[in-house]
């Protein structure tokens, strides 16, 4: 009897500690819970798991599995759906909900999001590279300053060792406001002198290389490429029409009747197109000692200038398609050979003499302009 006294006490015994170890464990499982919850609330992010799927766009894995609640859930795919947002952002600006997720207080959570913005600024920079390469590419006709604006090209750079002897002066034409440089030569033969445009003519609407400048009503120019930039530094190339101021059909018919003595053509008002025998003329300037080398730039055409006329390497229009650039040159003159064709004069660079064969009007060729010569009353 007392055997079974002390084994049902036994009993109650080990049946009461049971009891109080089964609490004590709900108590523990009521902690990690709670735990749980509390880093949920504090980082929305810390469920969401960190991976490449998340970081390119895949969703993340489900919050059920991690053994979030639903309401914990959606915070995580607004969190997710911030992120997104966030390394999205333009360039180098980062947005306010990347930084307001970043600013979380959580251990791992706040590291990772930190990361995380990091590689979005990376991202953005990269983003930026990618566009101004972009950008260079596709804006082939602007020059810019780093401030974005039209930078125009500097002719003064080119003009030789004659700008040492202050012989150039400026002359702006009205009709687009453009400056050109230009001199007085001389001739070593006899005391005659030519005051002639130390640049190429650029005026004008650009058109396609590959049509005719056939607009009666405009001046049309092409520049190399289609680029304007190099109308800009180099000139404007010019059918033989276009550049005589004549109706387009004139490139396949015969004008000679219209030629005038002093014939202005595209050239500003008084001033005229230059002839053959005016290119002759600076051939016998003073300053020349080399050649046709005299008469060439410096600065990218392999010459010496000392007569300042600063021939350069615009290139050219060869049935409709652009050749030779900063390599040769051609001038147009106001005269025929016959009723498709003339004769022009051609230079290249590392040659020691010019061309003067026919060819087609409907070549796209440089312009120069010479001043018009006025007597005096007294003459």
């Amino acid at each position: 009897m007392k055997t079974i006294k002390k084994i049902g006490l036994v009993s109650a015994v080990a049946v009461a500690m049971l009891a109080f170890s089964a609490c004590d464990d709900s108590s523990s499982a009521g902690g990690d819970e709670t735990g749980v919850s509390s880093s949920s609330v504090e980082s929305p992010d810390s469920s969401v798991t960190l991976s490449p799927s998340t970081s390119s766009g895949q969703a993340p894995e489900s919050a059920e599995s991690n053994g979030s609640s639903d309401e914990n859930m959606e915070k995580d795919k607004s969190s997710s759906s911030e992120n997104k947002s966030s390394s999205s952002a333009k360039e180098t600006k980062v947005s306010s909900d990347s930084k307001s997720s970043s600013s979380v207080k959580s251990g791992d959570s706040s590291s990772s999001k930190k990361d995380n913005s990091s590689s979005s600024v990376n991202s953005s920079s990269s983003e930026k590279q990618n566009s101004s390469s972009s950008t260079k590419q596709s804006s082939s006709s602007v020059v810019s300053s780093s401030s974005g604006e039209y930078v125009p090209y500097d002719h003064w750079a080119v003009l030789g060792p004659r700008r040492a002897d202050s012989v150039f002066k400026q002359f702006v034409d009205t009709r687009n406001n453009r400056s050109y440089y230009y001199l007085t030569i001389y001739n070593k033969v006899h005391s005659d002198s030519l005051t002639v445009f130390a640049e190429n003519l650029n005026i004008g609407e650009m058109v396609d290389g590959a049509k005719d400048q056939s607009d009666n009503d405009k001046i049309e120019r092409y520049c190399y490429d289609n680029d304007t930039t190099n109308c800009d530094r180099y000139g404007g190339l010019y059918q033989w029409a276009e550049m005589m101021g004549f109706n387009d059909s004139c490139n396949t018919k015969s004008c000679a009747h219209l030629i005038d003595e002093n014939h202005q053509g595209i050239c500003p008002q008084d001033w005229r197109i230059m002839t053959y025998d005016d290119f002759q003329f600076i051939l016998k300037s003073e300053n020349v000692t080399h050649g046709i080398d005299d008469l060439k730039t410096q600065n990218g055409f392999g010459g010496y200038n000392t007569t300042g006329f600063s021939v350069v390497g615009p290139g050219y229009n060869w049935d409709h398609t652009f050749r030779g650039f900063q390599e040769s040159t051609y001038f147009f003159y106001p005269q025929e050979r016959d009723d498709s064709t003339t004769i022009p004069s051609g230079m290249s660079r590392g040659t020691t003499s010019t061309s003067h064969t026919w060819k087609l009007k409907t070549h796209g060729f440089s312009v120069r302009c010479v001043m018009i010569y006025k007597k005096s009353e007294n003459n």
